[in-house]
């Protein structure tokens, strides 16, 4: 197996080392770079995994995995620059970063494939699209692809689309996370109590779930499976429609593509 090294052990970072854990990775093949000196020794602790500078990190993995802050990667890709060749693989976990910013700070040759995860990774169910570079082969795209199955679900996208896809996927979790919290306070509306209102939404989102990655079926089929005439979903769809509640997350997701556009831009050469 090869040499892995996590650039940026946060929740993302640490959700990837665990998944390659299980997945039969040596804890000796895993390295991690973190700031926090406390943050560092706890996940040591946790996964007996070794923590380095990031210099360390560029000597000894076959692959870095650049887990950072968007905002936080012109120092990483200093300390990485002068130590990386064609023989290492840069994978990006950064949204919004084109591989095109790795390839113009990095040594020429080094291949970079791009990555957007979301946070069910933490619970092994991340959906992940990854992207290649134009030094990474499809032998860099399989690799990736083998270490990011650990975690989830893998889909190749033209870079081109990545935009999108951190904007769909990526940001998707938050947007099922905050119905999830309205459908709760509705049931506490309508008199449930807070706990019972919980546990009704959340069985019936991981139930709905199931069914729409089990059945095949299209998400329309299935809800008009539930919409009976005169009944009282009819009543409820009617409602969000009048509310606009389709063109609003229509227009929060164009919003989110638009902000992961303007993180690469960040970076250009003016």
């Amino acid at each position: 197996m090869s040499v892995i090294a996590v650039v940026g052990a946060g929740k993302i970072g640490e959700a990837l080392l665990s998944g390659l854990l299980h997945g039969g990775q040596s804890a000796g093949e895993l390295f991690f770079t973190e700031r926090s000196p406390e943050r560092a020794a706890e996940l040591t602790e946790r996964y007996g995994i070794s923590g380095v500078t990031v210099t360390d990190a560029a000597k000894r993995a076959d692959v870095l995995v650049v887990a950072v802050k968007p905002q936080d990667i012109d120092p990483v890709l200093d300390d990485l620059a002068p130590l990386l060749d064609p023989g290492s693989l840069v994978v990006s976990l950064c949204a919004g970063l084109p591989t095109a910013l790795y390839e113009r700070r990095l040594a020429e040759g080094v291949p970079v494939v791009r990555v957007m995860p979301n946070t069910p990774m933490l619970v092994g169910e991340a959906m992940s699209a990854i992207s290649a570079g134009k030094h990474a082969t499809p032998e860099h795209l399989s690799v990736v692809e083998e270490l990011l199955s650990h975690v989830g679900k893998v889909v190749r996208v033209p870079e081109s689309q990545q935009d999108a896809v951190t904007a769909l996927s990526g940001s998707g979790p938050a947007y099922f996370f905050y119905l999830v919290e309205a459908m709760i306070d509705a049931g506490i509306l309508l008199g449930l109590p807070r706990a019972l209102a919980g546990q009704l939404i959340i069985q019936s989102a991981v139930g709905a779930a199931k069914m729409l990655a089990e059945s095949g079926e299209h998400p329309v089929i299935l809800r008009e499976a539930v919409t009976s005439p005169a009944g009282t979903t009819i009543n409820a769809i009617r409602e969000l429609e009048n509310h606009g509640v389709r063109a609003a997350l229509l227009a929060a997701i164009e919003a989110a593509r638009d902000r992961s556009e303007e993180l690469g831009k960040a970076h250009d050469i003016p």
